[in-house]
């Protein structure tokens, strides 16, 4: 099957799950960007901003396998819906936010839950399960390029919304357009399955009762050693892309760079990562995801090596930014598409969901632990170290994975 016969109903499922997650990513990383001014206007200090969004990336990590096997099980539109509001009501509980208490509430709880139905669990499952088998990997690499876009155009939008309306009604704005995801979801959600995406007792030919249950996939999960690894793997993603997420910003002030730079590297980020995932998704179709992804993390510590060793110019920043780019989101379609060679899509949202939480464990201490060692050493330095000696870890552990499905025991008949 070509690309230009793949069925209408395909690409309009790719490029709704690419614009959610675009909403979805592009809102998350800016929000660096309202650091300083956040700091001043509620006078909290840096650990304790870095430790709302270290709260809102846990919390999406435990929420996203848990909407996830609901999504699995009832379908994907309630749960998409439910997490578009939430997060439409986060960002506004952050704009009225009149202490650290509002403000977590806001960008922790709220957000970080709904993320859990915004994010790529969901998102990928329902793609997933409306993909052809043989074009998967694809599909899953345009939805999943959807948060590049996202970082493409919201860094600088909400740059624009900053300047131009301060950093409260900016959030406001943001919380309106978050609820275009609304009317996607039910777009996303209404497009037809997939065969091997069906229950068993609705596919064709297949015996009554002969569905997997929720509980056997997680045992089968949990037992294959291919799966760990992914899902530690998975771990150091989150650390090393929620680290530069929030704290870059921050980085480069330490540097005397201006914000401007720093919208601009968020936004490189994002437009070289929509070719980056198409790219990755691309080669996850045609070579051994786990060889792509074993490359792509030892780039990532290289490119981060070099960035700490260059002249700190704005030119080598913005350069450092459409490499890291390159590499930054492509390990989304790679692992889904992972998950579901070995495991079928039939409970693809709540597995990547537990990979996703490994994810966001990851994210939650790169977060975390940049405000706080640059609160007690003064520096980002040793945070962007353990990213390096992360990176090159993860590369290591997604060779030994078996790529291939696991052997099931056909249902037992009489």
């Amino acid at each position: 099957m070509s690309a230009s016969r793949i069925p209408m109903a395909v690409w309009i499922v790719a490029f709704a799950g690419c614009l959610i997650g675009s909403l979805n990513l592009g809102t998350r990383t800016v929000f660096g960007l309202f650091q300083t001014d956040v700091l001043t206007d509620l006078s909290m200090t840096p650990s304790e901003f870095g430790m709302a969004l270290a709260i809102q990336n846990l919390l999406w990590g435990v929420a996203t396998p848990i909407m996830g096997a609901v999504a699995d099980k009832y379908g994907s539109m309630r749960m998409l819906i439910l997490g578009a509001v939430l997060y439409a009501a986060g960002l506004w509980v952050m704009a009225t936010a009149e202490g650290l208490i509002g403000f977590n509430i806001g960008a922790g709880l709220l957000i970080g839950i709904g993320m859990g139905g915004v994010g790529f669990g969901v998102v990928l499952g329902a793609v997933g399960r409306r993909a052809p088998a043989e074009h998967r990997s694809l599909i899953l690499g345009i939805a999943s390029a959807g948060g590049s876009f996202g970082q493409f155009y919201m860094a600088p939008l909400g740059q624009a919304l900053i300047e131009f309306h301060g950093w409260s009604d900016a959030l406001i704005f943001l919380a309106l357009i978050m609820l275009i995801a609304v009317p996607l979801s039910v777009l996303l959600a209404r497009q037809p399955l997939t065969e091997d995406a069906k229950p068993a007792a609705l596919r064709q030919g297949a015996p009554d009762g002969g569905d997997q249950k929720l509980g056997a996939a997680l045992g089968e999960a949990y037992a294959h050693p291919g799966f760990v690894l992914l899902t530690l793997g998975f771990f150091v993603c989150g650390f090393q892309i929620a680290f530069i997420t929030v704290h870059f910003p921050k980085y480069l002030e330490l540097l005397n760079i201006d914000l401007r730079i720093a919208a601009m590297s968020l936004a490189l980020i994002g437009l070289f990562n929509i070719i980056g995932t198409f790219a990755c998704g691309v080669l996850g179709d045609k070579f051994p995801k786990k060889w792509v992804l074993s490359w792509l993390y030892a780039l990532r510590s290289l490119c981060i090596i070099i960035m700490l060793a260059a002249p700190k110019t704005e030119t080598n920043i913005l350069v450092f930014a459409a490499v890291m780019g390159l590499l930054w989101l492509g390990t989304v379609p790679l692992t889904s598409g992972l998950v579901a060679t070995m495991f079928g899509v039939r409970y693809l949202s709540m597995l990547f969901g537990i990979t996703f939480l490994s994810h966001q464990i990851g994210s939650f201490l790169g977060v975390w632990l940049g405000g706080y060692l640059f609160e007690t050493t003064g520096s980002y330095d040793w945070v962007w170290y353990g990213s390096v000696a992360l990176g090159f870890l993860a590369a290591a552990l997604h060779l030994p994975i078996a790529e291939r499905p696991v052997g099931r025991a056909a249902p037992q008949s009489g």
